[in-house]
């Protein structure tokens, strides 16, 4: 049987959100420090925004540490990018979690340090601000009102 989690990394690091998102359930709920908790088609596109913004770009996934059974498992996943707002290199670690039901991942939670995170992305501002919850929200703000802006076209 072939890991829905390996298969799911895969397609990320190929900058394939279709074949990503393939492996969410129609109700999938996501979270992560960035985006919050998202749920079905917003935290598909979640993706897809994302893979189309990197396109073209100095953009990397790596993942290893894939553990799966049939009701669920993990990965370890490292991002490596350039923050687009500020031209900073990002390497962004990060520890996933993952519920599979009917073949399909209906619950995946990433985790980082956000501070370290901001830190990399927006200098000593970030490593200032990033371990609040005030940075926590206006992230979660900023990146909702992006994916806002990418669904409606």
């Amino acid at each position: 049987m072939s890991s829905i989690i390996q298969s799911f990394y895969q397609a990320f690091a190929d900058q394939d959100a279709e074949r990503m998102v393939s492996h969410y359930s129609d109700d999938i709920e996501f979270t992560d420090p960035a985006f919050g908790t998202l749920r079905g088609a917003r935290a598909k596109n979640m993706w897809r925004m994302l893979i189309e913004s990197q396109r073209g770009k100095n953009f990397e996934v790596v993942f290893s540490e894939v553990k799966e059974d049939e009701i669920g498992g993990s990965a370890h996943w490292e991002a490596k990018y350039i923050f687009s707002q500020t031209g900073r290199d990002v390497h962004n670690k990060i520890e996933a979690e993952f519920l599979i039901r009917d073949g399909k991942i209906v619950k995946h939670i990433d985790r980082f340090d956000t501070r370290t995170w901001a830190s990399q992305a927006m200098g000593f501002k970030g490593w200032l601000l990033g371990g609040t919850s005030f940075f926590q929200r206006k992230l979660n703000a900023q990146t909702n009102k992006m994916l806002d802006k990418w669904e409606t076209g």
